[in-house]
């Protein structure tokens, strides 16, 4: 009841079954180019709906605004090229920040779930960033964890990545750090960007084993989606029992996205989103602005907050048979299984880890900017803690004296070229002290800036060489 006794339009909403906070930032002002996919009204049509169907009037959901994100926020999660304060642009900081904030609601015991609706998107920004890929410059997911972990360090985060798109940038942030478990739902990387999210790719160093990617073979749908979740996901989490589960909620897997080729539909994200029960979603990719994010993130707000979303349906949907093939149900089956048997040999597999790796060379595009990478991971352990990761990284282009660990002729060095040493927060005294004499003495190359720092809760230091 209202104040003059007429029955308030709220009386007739149902509370929610888990207290959910929003936090919008739709950047309206940024796109990478006015017919891009990531444009400036690919969430308006959402909002619309949102407001529409009454969900942020709903008892027990609420609406906050995003932070900033500041440079440490950024660069407790990576290393900048040339810095933060050159590379980053408002938007990514707030997009960033509105996951902080849904962060921070969640840790403070304002609410019990959160959603971040932003954009721009960022599970491709890799640890060392030289500029923009896959729609990304900083990655969103990762900036909150690390500012979690400033608040309530030791945290342990399973990241659960449903995007179309696997999610490397993430995978790589993440790769040598056992108490961050990442796991990739994804259109098979053989046939779209970025090309990686193998079921090989398992992490790296101390971090063997904490990476499970599976590649679905395109067309696949809610079959597929929920058997992995329900087959694979959910008992690994039940293993490594995480404090924080976060969904990386990328919605291009949805039939009527326009740069994807697969067939899951608003309900099986709902349906996800409710198995899943994560503590946080960032919401990532996603680009049939009216067809399926006005219906995913409605799907997913209902599901988050513990209530009926069994309504939510696509205009469209009875035109389509959307059924999993036998052989991409196979196929998934087959996949689930096999890393469900490697995540049990999992201490096996990271007693091959126990001691320095070789290095594991990759070459990385930024589609988006229009220039190559090459890097070089290394990781040094002394088998008593999870010791620490070097990268070695320069853009195309550009010229250095190391190469896939090994020294080889001197040429002159170009701006861009850095040498990123990451000690993890429970790395040893002993390996400290060997991170931090690499990161004084350098590795007899000539690099244009050396750096040591995220995650490793000394800050980021960073000195002029070349």
């Amino acid at each position: 009841m209202n104040g003059s006794g007429q029955v308030s339009s709220t009386s007739f909403l149902p509370d929610a079954g888990h207290t959910l906070g929003i936090v919008f930032f739709p950047a309206f002002d940024w796109a990478i180019s006015p017919d891009h996919p990531e444009r400036e009204e690919r969430l308006l049509y959402t909002m619309d709906q949102i407001l529409e169907e009454g969900l942020n009037l709903i008892p027990g959901i609420s609406m906050s605004n995003p932070v900033m994100a500041t440079d440490s926020d950024i660069e407790r999660a990576h290393f900048c090229v040339p810095d933060a304060s050159t590379l980053m642009d408002l938007p990514h900081r707030i997009s960033a920040g509105g996951a902080m904030e849904v962060a921070r609601r969640v840790l403070a015991g304002e609410v019990e779930r959160g959603f971040a609706m932003v954009r721009p998107p960022g599970h491709h920004a890799m640890k060392v960033v030289h500029g923009s890929r896959g729609f990304c410059l900083v990655n969103n997911e990762a900036v909150m964890i690390e500012y979690m972990r400033s608040l309530k360090p030791g945290l342990r985060v399973a990241i659960v990545d449903t995007d179309c798109h696997h999610g490397d940038g993430t995978q790589d942030i993440y790769c040598c750090d056992p108490d961050t478990l990442f796991i990739s739902i994804h259109q098979d990387g053989s046939t779209i960007f970025p090309g990686t999210g193998s079921a090989t790719e398992m992490g790296f160093g101390a971090g063997l084993g904490f990476t499970v990617n599976v590649p679905l073979l395109p067309g696949s749908g809610d079959d597929s989606l929920l058997y992995a979740i329900e087959n694979l996901v959910m008992p690994i989490l039940e293993d490594f029992k995480p404090d924080i589960i976060i969904n990386s909620a990328g919605q291009d897997n949805h039939y009527s996205d326009p740069i994807t080729s697969m067939n899951v539909t608003a309900g099986g994200y709902a349906r996800m989103a409710d198995l899943l029960g994560a503590h946080i979603a960032v919401l990532e990719g996603g680009y049939s602005v009216q067809g399926a994010l006005p219906y995913v993130n409605m799907g997913i707000i209902l599901a988050m907050a513990g209530l009926d979303f069994s309504a939510v349906i696509e205009p469209d949907l009875h035109l389509r048979s959307l059924k999993d093939s036998t052989a991409n149900m196979e196929h998934t089956r087959r996949i689930c299984e096999s890393q469900l048997g490697i995540w049990k040999r999992g201490d096996l597999i990271r007693e091959r880890a126990s001691r320095d790796s070789t290095p594991l060379n990759r070459r990385i595009f930024y589609d988006t900017d229009g220039f190559l990478v090459r890097e070089s991971l290394e990781w040094y352990g002394c088998g008593s803690c999870p010791g620490f990761s070097v990268i070695r990284s320069y853009r195309a282009g550009q010229v250095s004296s190391h190469t896939s660990g090994q020294s080889i002729r001197k040429k002159p060095v170009r701006s861009g070229s850095v040498l990123a040493i990451s000690p993890h927060s429970r790395c040893c005294g002993n390996c400290h002290d060997r991170a931090e004499a690499l990161y004084l003495g350098g590795d007899g190359a000539s690099w244009h800036h050396v750096m040591i720092g995220p995650l490793n809760g000394y800050g980021l230091r960073s000195r002029y060489q070349a």
